[in-house]
């Protein structure tokens, strides 16, 4: 195991062996602000006192969707991705194919439409494979990522806002690109990531 991991572990079994409780909230909530809004996001800036006493402020964006990622596979174990040039970044990014789930939506339905606008795939065979945070520091957006196998080829339908381009290669290969950070977006990574220890690869 890499040193650097060695003294975060031992100082965690230290406070277990003292009783450490990871549902005790150490942090303190004095008040809450809203600072914006838009028809996808809010943020509030709260006033706080931290694990240490100290009082501060702590800024936190909340999305008005989940987060959904999609890995399609084949019988070859071929894979897609999705590429586009992200406003945020200012640079291209290559992801699994992934967009927003509203709340109080079933999330499986809204996997399945975001496959289909994206790739024109649709598919018989779903398993939902991990909830993940996706930027916990400044915010509470939570994600799901789904395999989709068993695939059936039909029709894109992108929003006008995407420019997609859609790019079908091995699994492996994908895989290939995460170590080469070749892709960046977290979700990606980590549905990738979890695919292949699935997988077997």
């Amino acid at each position: 195991m890499p040193k650097s991991y060695e003294f975060p572990l031992t100082f965690v079994a230290m406070n277990e062996e003292k009783g450490f409780d990871p549902t005790h909230n150490p942090w303190k909530t004095v008040s809450s602000q809203p600072v914006y809004e838009n028809p996808w996001i809010r943020v509030r800036e709260d006033k706080i006192i931290n694990p240490s006493g100290n009082p501060g402020i702590y800024g936190v964006v909340s999305f008005k969707n989940l987060a959904l990622g999609i890995i399609p596979l084949d019988a070859d174990n071929n894979t897609w991705l999705v590429g586009q040039y992200r406003y945020s970044l200012n640079e291209w990014s290559w992801e699994i194919p992934m967009g927003g789930g509203p709340m109080g939506r079933d999330v499986l339905e809204s996997a399945q439409r975001e496959l289909k606008e994206e790739t024109g795939y649709t598919a018989a065979r779903w398993t939902n494979i991990m909830r993940i945070h996706t930027s916990n520091s400044v915010t509470d957006e939570v994600g799901y990522v789904f395999l989709a196998e068993e695939l059936t080829p039909g029709d894109v339908e992108p929003e006008e806002t995407e420019q997609l381009v859609v790019k079908k290669l091995p699994l492996a290969e994908a895989i290939a690109w995460v170590m080469e950070e070749r892709i960046t977006d977290s979700i990606s990574i980590a549905g990738l990531l979890k695919v292949a220890r699935l997988k077997g690869l």
